[in-house]
């Protein structure tokens, strides 16, 4: 029997006014949440479309944030 280890890590996103969401890593993808919200905004099978998701959901027209593993 084997198992997976996967780490479970966080990436804080960064904009222009400072922290704007994370997107988490478990067993069941990339969880991202918004700054300030009460609950997940999505989980996604890979980080890249967990990236965007959470870009799609900041205000129309914010540049691309900043992603620091944390």
């Amino acid at each position: 029997m084997s198992t997976t280890d996967i780490r479970h890590t966080i990436w804080v996103a960064y904009g222009r006014s400072g922290v704007v969401g994370s997107i988490r890593r478990d067993e069941r993808g990339f969880t991202v949440t918004m700054a300030g919200a009460q609950a997940a905004a999505g989980c996604y099978p890979t980080m890249e479309i967990a990236k965007n998701a959470l870009h799609a959901s900041m205000t129309p027209g914010s540049d691309w944030p900043e992603f620091r593993e944390h």
